[in-house]
């Protein structure tokens, strides 16, 4: 039957580590985001202009998350954090209707890299506390993340400042990046894998996606 259920409940159970990559335009919210996930709180921060690191423990998952500031003159300077990522958090202020266009263009332009052909999508709608904040049906049409056929998304609304959101789309992360897992090393149990899995990951898609209660279909 190939690979034992034990042996790979052990791997997928173990603690597990992963690579994540955070960017998006300036003044997004993206240090924000990092330090409240990191700290639990709000630190008071300045534009980014090279990067943060921090590792964040959530559950049984260490993520390496790699903050890239956002200006402009700076974004050519993503595609070097790109190796090995395992899942982008692409950051978005729901209230810069003015830039949307910008954040899709320069969203699909990393989407089109090699390096980034297998991670998993997360977009975090951001500031949602704010009044005139797009939701996340909005800017799922502004983005064109209907467009991603092949790739694995998800979008969740989010608010930095009180953690609104945040630990969702880390689940979410995790549970999609686990389910690359379970497909490459037990495609031949597809099926019995993700029975027994979603017990454990309550998120977990294979072959569709979620906005944040709205459903979509997509190929993985």
């Amino acid at each position: 039957m190939g690979l034992s259920f034990t042996k790979l409940f052990s791997r997928l159970f173990a603690k597990k580590e992963m690579r994540i990559l955070m960017v998006g335009l300036d003044a997004a919210g993206k240090t924000t985001i990092l330090y409240k996930l990191k700290l639990g709180e709000i630190v008071t921060t300045i534009p980014t202009i090279g990067f943060n690191v921090e590792t964040v423990e959530y559950k049984n998952i260490s993520f390496t998350v790699w903050d890239v500031g956002g200006q402009d003159k700076i974004r050519p300077l993503w595609r070097h954090y790109f190796q090995n990522t395992q899942g982008l958090i692409f950051v978005v202020d729901s209230n810069d209707r003015d830039r949307v266009v910008e954040a899709r263009d320069e969203l699909h332009r990393m989407l089109n890299e090699d390096e980034l052909r297998d991670a998993v999508l997360l977009v975090f709608a951001n500031k949602q506390d704010l009044p005139n904040a797009m939701n996340a049906a909005e800017i799922t049409d502004k983005l064109g993340l209907h467009s991603l056929r092949q790739r694995h998304w998800y979008i969740q609304s989010t608010c930095a400042t009180s953690g609104e959101g945040l630990y969702e789309g880390l689940d979410w992360l995790s549970n999609n990046i686990a389910s690359k897992l379970v497909s490459k090393i037990y495609v031949g149990n597809r099926d019995n894998v993700f029975g027994v899995c979603k017990l454990h990951f309550p998120y977990l898609q294979m072959g569709t996606g979620n906005i944040s209660h709205l459903q979509f279909e997509t190929q993985i």
